[in-house]
């Protein structure tokens, strides 16, 4: 999860904790990362409409996956270096503490639900890849899928005749210009660092990759009528990012 999440989910947590005379019409409340009107409309009308917050942040981040938000969100963007798009979400209830999250999945699009079925039907806190899929289909979301689209797609087909960059690598050396690839040199204690030249794929601070526009999640939080709170993430990654690479699931409560 986000910091900007880990940071919400203190502040409304705190205001809410802290107030002991109940609701007095200050609720409900939705907070969004980005300017992502339409989820955070969606949301409002569920928590509005006396549902929990936790109905509210799902039904808030599944419109942002089925609106393909930003290109960052949901199926159809963001392909990693394979040209596949896969999903990352979270969902906690403030509630109860309860959390549920996906990782990497693969061929199921609604990743806001399947975390929302991790929380609910499990024990666990997270699943990943194909597992985190046969799961969720097991539980009777739609799929198998291709997350792929016509626009992912030709993004990743122009990165390939570019070259292949920027990537996420480095301290490595390509056999070809886009892979695979192997280290630059040994690691280890007795062969000291890898000289600081002529390496590839070093992401320095304040590069392309950071921006207005390199952004890769929406993150929500609400407070439903009965002052419960609920946060949510949900992410198709970083464009080009490494297969296998998840967004930071991290969740915390003061």
């Amino acid at each position: 999860m986000s910091i900007k999440l880990v940071f919400l989910f203190i502040l409304l947590s705190s205001s809410v904790l802290g107030n002991g005379d109940g609701n007095s019409g200050k609720y409900p409340i939705v907070v969004s990362t980005w300017p992502f009107v339409d989820a955070v409309r969606a949301a409002w009308r569920v928590a509005d409409g006396g549902f929990s917050a936790v109905d509210a942040v799902v039904e808030g981040c599944s419109t942002c996956e089925e609106l393909r938000c930003d290109g960052t969100v949901g199926p159809g963007g963001s392909p990693d270096e394979n040209g596949e798009t896969t999903i990352d979400a979270l969902i906690m209830n403030g509630a109860t503490m309860e959390v549920g999250a996906v990782a990497a999945m693969r061929f199921v699009k609604d990743g806001i639900r399947a975390a929302r079925l991790v929380m609910q039907h499990t024990e666990h806190t997270l699943l990943a890849g194909e597992k985190a899929s046969a799961f969720a289909i097991a539980m009777g979301l739609p799929g198998p899928a291709n997350l792929s689209s016509a626009e992912s797609m030709d993004k990743w087909t122009k990165w390939r005749e570019n070259g292949c960059q920027p990537n996420f690598w480095k301290n490595v050396v390509p056999v070809d210009g886009c892979g695979p690839y192997q280290p630059k040199c040994n690691m280890g204690p007795s062969e000291g660092e890898c000289p600081a030249s002529n390496l590839m794929g070093v992401t320095e601070s304040g590069s392309s990759y950071v921006g207005l526009h390199s952004h890769d999640t929406i993150s929500m939080a609400v407070i439903d009528k009965m002052g419960h709170v609920a946060v949510g993430t949900s992410t198709n990654g970083a464009t080009f990012k490494i297969p296998g690479r998840k967004r930071r699931l991290e969740y915390r409560y003061y």
